[in-house]
């Protein structure tokens, strides 16, 4: 706790004076981010550092394995899906990305029997088991279902409808990241092909599209 504390006098004493004016025009104005980044709880990733963004920037969404309950479930957690809403049909975001990862506890935790301490979570993983294949376990198998949840979540977010109405007109962009972590690098999907590419192939060829089909990732 005392490392925890003096970090946040760092935040107070070096941080916050750099950026004081910008802090207060985003409390006199309001906020107005551009995306909102649905990302895993791990510790080991870092929205604002992957996407170099700074305050204002990004409305920010964390849960297990990044996923996106349907909407209108009532029977669990709803804050994701509250998040969803607010940031569409509120702050008008342009852009919604879903960002997977490697080494994701939640989808090895797909392949595993369930623990019963744990019913919630066992619950909530369900948002994920579509993602799953009739395999035995295996790191090309964890990675393919990473990416494959990454597309399902993109499907459940077209059942939002302020989404799907922004969507459709153009309003809003969807799109599906992979954070390979020990490399550094995020694929990032090209709806049309069914495949994650690296960035800089995705930055000239990548389109948003409508209409996300999880049999496009074998």
């Amino acid at each position: 706790m005392d490392d925890l504390l003096k970090r946040l006098s760092r935040f107070e004493k070096r941080f916050f004076p750099r950026y004081r004016d910008e802090y207060r025009r985003l409390v006199a104005e309001g906020q107005n981010p551009r995306m909102l980044f649905i990302g895993c709880s791990d510790s080991r990733i870092v929205p604002y550092l992957l996407t170099g963004s700074g305050p204002g920037d990004l409305f920010v969404v964390r849960n297990v394995g990044s996923l996106v309950p349907p909407w209108g479930e009532s029977q669990i957690e709803c804050g994701t899906a509250a998040a969803v809403e607010f940031a569409v049909a509120k702050l008008k975001v342009r852009d919604i990305v879903i960002c997977g990862h490697s080494h994701c506890g939640a989808i090895q935790a797909l392949y595993e029997e369930a623990n019963p301490d744990l019913p919630n979570l066992a619950r909530w993983l369900e948002f994920a088991r579509d993602a799953t294949l009739p395999v035995t376990v295996s790191e090309e198998a964890l990675r393919r279902t990473e990416q494959r949840s990454v597309v399902l979540q993109l499907e459940r977010l077209l059942t939002y409808p302020m989404v799907a109405r922004a969507v459709e007109k153009g309003e809003l962009f969807l799109h599906g990241w992979h954070y390979i972590i020990e490399e550094g690098r995020i694929l990032v999907l090209n709806v049309e092909r069914g495949v994650f590419e690296p960035t800089d192939m995705a930055m000239s060829l990548q389109q948003p599209s409508t209409n996300y089909e999880l049999c496009q990732l074998q």
